[in-house]
This record gives C-alpha cells, structure tokens and sequence, in this order.
C-alpha cells in the first residue's frame, strides 16, 4: 500500500488545511479565550459540571463505541447504546466510526510499520500523535470500507456514517448553545462545552496512538511499541492499559485487575446489568499469566546472561516456566470441564464431588509454583 497519495514539492503530502485549522483554532481558543473570560466574568459549578459529563460522553463513545465495541467486537450493544455512541462519536469530532475503526484495524494489524500503520509510533510523537492527521496520508482505502463489511450490517453505524458531518455540526453547536440559553451564559458555555471540552477530548484521545506507544512497561510483550501505564489510564478512560490491548485486543478489558483504573470496563459491565450489553469477551486467564510469565523470563534471562553461571539460571528458569505454563493449563482445563459439566443436568453429583477436589489440588500446587516462579524472577530482578 503506497504510503502517499499526492506531495508536495519537498516530497510530503499535501496539508489538509481544514484539520489544521480546528486543531489550531480550538487550541489558541481553549489556552487563551477560555481563561481570559474565567477571570473577566468567572465560570460556574454548571460550567464544570457540564464540562465533566460531555467530556465523559465523548471518551466513554470513543473508547467504549468506537473502539471497543466497533473495531474489537468485544461485546454487544442494543440499538440505543450503539445510537447514543453515534451520537457520541460525532460530539468527539473523530470522524464517523466506520472510518475510525477502518483506521484501527489496519493500525492492529500492521501495528509499527512506518508503511502501513496509520499512526505509526515509530515515526515519532508528533506524528502519531497528530501529524498523520494533518497531512493526505493515503494509507487506507476508504471507497469500501473492506476490512469493515461486518461492521456495515449495523444500520445505526451506517446512519452515523452518512450524516457524520450533519450529526458533528449539530452536536458541537447545538449543545453548547442550548446549555448556554438554559444558563444564561451563552459565551461561557461554548467556551466551556464547546471548546474546552473538544481539545480535551481531542488530545486525551491522541495519547493512545501516541504516550501510549512511548511511556510505560511492556508487561505482556515487546513485539510492539505498545505500554501499560497507569497514570495514562486516568487520562484515557482505561486505554493506558495498552500493552495488554495489544496482544489481547477482544477482551472488553484493557485493565484486567479489580484495582486497575479502566472507567470504560466498568461502563460496559454495568450496562451489563441493565441489559444494555452482551456476550462480554475475555482473554483466557492461562493465556494471560502465561504471555506475562514468557516476558518475566525474558528480561530475567537478559539480565543473568553476563553472569558466570548465566546459561545454568536460564535453564531454570526455563524449566520453572514450562512447569507453569503446564499447570495453568492443566488447571483451567479442569475449571472448563466443571463448568461443562454443571451444565448437564444428568450428571453424578459424586462425579463433580471429585472434580472439585482435584481443581482444589490443581490449585495450590499452582499457587506453590506461581511463589517459586516469583521467588526466582525476584531474584535476579
């Protein structure tokens, strides 16, 4: 795939001046415009509290909707989530999901080449953080959507599609105006929700393609640009959590501890409750310890192959590995089978009776091996 359409005389793509200009614009707007009238008339609590929940509604429909639901498919909405992600999407002026998810399929699938990945984080912050966008990058052809036939059964993201530049026009000028009328404070409030809420929306959502690729520890793998970092995730709704992401893209999860900071997680499992979502889908837990494992042994083995005795540690530590891998797979196989067999209405009780025994056993000779796994990682950390 050619990486360029059309150049310039000093070989770069042509600019696309309108991107320019409301990056530019809403930027020197929300820097100077919106504290100069803070401290000239003063914002009130409905201001920030506007501010919260239509930033919120904008992140949460491009993490939760564009990204999560419509590129991954790692779960399934009703009509009225999936519209009100539309309408969402439209508000974070992201383009429409279909050429969003377009975009983040071909950056999947060909993630860290300079040629082919949209916003390649090997081509530097700035460009994957913005750059691509400024400029005509032909890097996707967007006449059919061709890695995105399925999502083109879904007649609501069809809809959002065909009337993005009607839907985005009317959200980012119709609410602002509307909260500015009800609280008679039309300038504070496009200034506020309108502005200030866009360039916020606008670069929280870039620091994925960009910070996310940069800063952080590579808990899952190093086979791309992709990081874990906490502090991102509170920033992006959970997104930070990219390392993960990247090998195990359909969990509906990027932050897969309970202590984790993924709002967008949340959203999806509440909504869970109320009917709203379905068939939530997750990385199987064997593979996950073990992806985490096989980068622990990794590293340890960079950092003992000086030492005298280097190759006998590694060794080891290879042995230690596989006997992990091997009973985390062996344990889930059994908590498969149980569940399998629960379901089945003729089956023995004294038969489960002795499944759940032997899971039991499985168990602690798999927490005995995760404490010797720990203990030798530790060691040479």
């Amino acid at each position: 795939m050619e990486m360029h359409s059309k150049s310039e005389g000093n070989g770069k793509p042509p600019i696309i001046w309108l991107n320019v200009f409301v990056f530019v614009s809403t930027l020197l707007i929300a820097l100077i415009a919106v504290p100069w009238y803070g401290f000239e008339h003063g914002y009130s609590s409905e201001h920030w509290v506007w501010l919260l929940i239509t930033f919120s509604f904008c992140n949460l429909s491009i993490t939760a909707g564009y990204h999560r639901l419509w590129s991954h498919k790692a779960f399934e909405a009703n009509s009225v989530l999936r519209a009100i992600f539309a309408l969402g999407g439209a508000f974070a002026m992201q383009n429409s999901a279909l050429h969003w998810s377009s975009d983040h399929r071909i950056h999947h699938k060909h993630v860290d080449n300079n040629d082919k990945d949209p916003y390649s984080a090997k081509r530097g912050f700035w460009f994957s953080h913005i750059g691509w966008m400024i400029r005509e990058y032909s890097m996707n052809p967007y006449e059919n959507y061709k890695n995105c036939r399925d999502l083109q059964r879904d007649k609501i993201l069809m809809w959002q599609h065909k009337y993005y530049l009607a839907l985005m026009l009317a959200m980012n000028f119709g609410i602002p105006i509307a909260l500015g009328l009800i609280y008679n404070d039309l300038l504070g409030m496009i200034l506020i929700v309108g502005v200030l809420r866009l360039v916020l929306s606008h670069h929280t959502t870039f620091f994925i393609n960009s910070l996310a690729h940069i800063w952080g520890k590579q808990t899952y793998t190093d086979k791309n640009t992709a990081r874990d970092n906490g502090i991102l995730a509170i920033f992006t709704f959970g997104e930070g959590y990219h390392n993960y992401h990247h090998i195990f893209e359909h969990d509906y999860r990027n932050g897969i501890q309970w202590w984790q900071y993924d709002p967008t997680k949340w959203f999806i499992k509440a909504c869970s409750w109320l009917k709203l979502t379905s068939n939530l889908k997750v990385a199987p837990p064997a593979k996950v310890e073990q992806a985490r494992a096989q980068m622990q042994l990794k590293l340890t083995k960079d950092k003992v192959s000086a030492l005298p005795n280097g190759q006998y540690i590694a060794s080891k530590l290879q042995d230690e590995f596989n006997t992990l891998s091997k009973q985390l797979n062996e344990y889930y196989a059994l908590k498969k089978e149980l569940l399998e067999k629960k379901r089945c209405k003729l089956q023995k009780q004294y038969e489960l009776s002795l499944l759940k025994l032997q899971i039991e056993q499985m168990k602690v000779k798999l927490q005995q091996q995760r404490k010797e796994w720990s203990q030798l990682t530790a060691q040479y950390a």
